[in-house]
């Protein structure tokens, strides 16, 4: 059964012109440095991000640990979103591989600014405390909200006075750069650091980038094949990876008007609780004034057998629906009708 899968946008499948392209493409060692797809898919990804180089790695977590590994000292301080990726979905890698402390910072239901971030900055001689190494943002954020050029500004211009670098992660860089009407280098020009992956609503089977400086992805090659991180015929996967930055990353605005049509239809239901002026990309969290009283098992069981597939309830007691290339029109009206059928 080919199920209308809206868990997430990691679930997408290569398109067809990626399959092919993967079967053809010419391919090298790139431990080596001499897989020309690689190195085509780098260049380019380089020059989206504004940045000098750039360097292909396995995953989105990958990418951002090893941006972490490169940038801080052991036994120094990372300053970032208490719900942030970095810190939930993570596993904890920063201090199993960088050696670094979390400052998480709580939000309360914000996105980070610059008047959070200045004075939890620690650059001081007392030796009670770790220093700050490094500043991390995340746009488009986990929560589906897209952080403002004007904020990221901000915690720039403080990261400067500190002279601490900046890191993005940027897992979902050009869905937020579609919903601020920008480019992605005009997102990452604040940065000192970029990871943005090739799957999720891009389609690439496998693959992330890291970006930064000529200097600062030198040192992460080193890095990246300490942890593993150093492959072979990659090329395979790079020619899927530039379909993605090439073409993917044009059509991203049809998955977030899809995602304002669901949450448009889901606010029609009686109890509900979603506001569609909030979809900035391409995810919805949907709650309901009978969540509480629900099994969230139920509900994804009852969504299977109408050949839909969704997550359970999130500690919120709020469902996340994800739209993304193989999510059309049809299916938001399906996936909708179903929702107002299970609390009817």
């Amino acid at each position: 059964m080919n199920y209308i899968d809206l868990r997430s946008d990691t679930v997408t499948w290569p398109t067809p012109e990626m399959r092919e392209a993967m079967a053809k493409a010419p391919v090298g060692d790139d431990v080596y440095g001499d897989d020309p797809t690689v190195r085509e898919l780098e260049l380019y990804a380089a020059s989206l991000a504004g940045k000098e180089a750039a360097l292909f790695v396995p995953s989105g977590t990958f990418g951002n640990q090893l941006a972490l590994f490169t940038h801080c000292p052991r036994g120094s301080e990372v300053i970032l979103d208490e719900h942030c990726h970095i810190v939930q979905h993570e596993v904890g890698a920063a201090s199993v591989i960088a050696g670094v402390q979390l400052r998480a910072i709580d939000c309360a239901g914000a996105l980070l600014d610059a008047k959070l971030v200045e004075p939890r900055v620690r650059q001081g001689d007392d030796i009670h405390e770790p220093k700050t190494s490094l500043i991390c943002l995340e746009n488009a954020h986990s929560s589906g909200r897209v952080m403002s050029l004007a904020a990221m500004e901000g915690i720039r211009r403080v990261a400067d006075r500190n002279h601490i670098p900046v890191h993005l992660d940027g897992a979902r860089l050009f869905n937020a750069a579609t919903s601020l009407g920008v480019q992605a280098k005009d997102v990452t020009q604040y940065v000192d650091s970029v990871m943005f992956c090739l799957s999720k609503g891009l389609c690439a089977p496998v693959g992330s980038m890291l970006a930064g400086t000529r200097k600062f992805v030198d040192e992460a090659r080193r890095k990246r094949k300490l942890m593993g991180g150093g492959l072979r015929q990659a090329g395979i996967l790079a020619a899927a990876g530039l379909i993605a930055l090439k073409e993917m990353r044009l059509r991203l605005d049809r998955d977030h008007e899809n995602a304002k049509a669901l949450a448009e239809r889901l606010a029609t239901i009686p109890g509900a609780i979603v506001d569609p002026s909030t979809v900035d990309i391409n995810m919805v969290f949907f709650g309901h004034e009978r969540n509480a009283s629900i099994a969230g098992e139920a509900f994804v069981d009852f969504m299977k057998g109408k050949g839909i597939l969704v997550n359970p309830f999130d500690k919120d007691r709020k469902l996340r629906f994800v739209t993304h290339y193989w999510i059309s029109r049809d299916h938001i009206e399906a996936t909708a009708g179903a929702v107002r059928e299970f609390y009817s």
